[in-house]
């Protein structure tokens, strides 16, 4: 998918991967804004403790790092949004800054997806998806796993790219 060319990361998009990724980094956005709840699995993911046993010292760190790393996650998603073509589909040209924002961009909302689809370090995600088509091939978690897989796909596409 992604490619380098000269100093740029370009792929091309469908109609259908632009309205994912638009309404995935959208979902995210609005994750942190508006539906922002520490007591949200996915927000405590995305901000875990710093000292898992000291809740306390956590909750400090937490108090002056919090606001910058929210917003940093919020202009993640956002260079997704930015970098988006229109609603016809055709092709991201990423520099290396936005490249690396897209990486994490994905990175939180695949985080996000895995905690609301219970997936684990240890989850196979094929046979996860074998056994939701089998119960249901037009359920929501077919598709929930499914764009996951996706972005997965497309953040392995990036970094092999960066890397090359």
């Amino acid at each position: 998918m992604f490619r380098r060319r000269g100093g740029r990361y370009v792929a091309t998009f469908a109609v259908d991967e632009v309205r994912v990724l638009r309404k995935v980094a959208t979902e995210v956005v609005g994750l942190l804004t508006d539906g922002f709840d520490h007591d949200d699995p996915v927000v405590g993911r995305l901000f875990p403790d710093v000292y898992a046993d000291d809740p306390a010292s956590s909750a400090e760190v937490r108090r002056y790092t919090e606001g910058d790393l929210k917003t940093a996650k919020i202009d993640q998603a956002g260079a997704i949004l930015a970098a988006l073509p229109g609603n016809e589909g055709g092709e991201v040209r990423l520099d290396a800054e936005a490249a690396e924002a897209w990486l994490r961009a994905l990175n939180d909302a695949r985080l996000a997806m895995g905690v609301r689809l219970g997936v684990k370090e240890g989850t196979d995600l094929g046979e996860e998806l074998d056994d939701a088509v089998a119960a249901d091939p037009s359920s929501t978690r077919v598709f929930q796993l499914s764009v996951y897989a996706y972005l997965g796909y497309l953040q392995e596409s990036l970094l092999n790219a960066l890397i090359d």
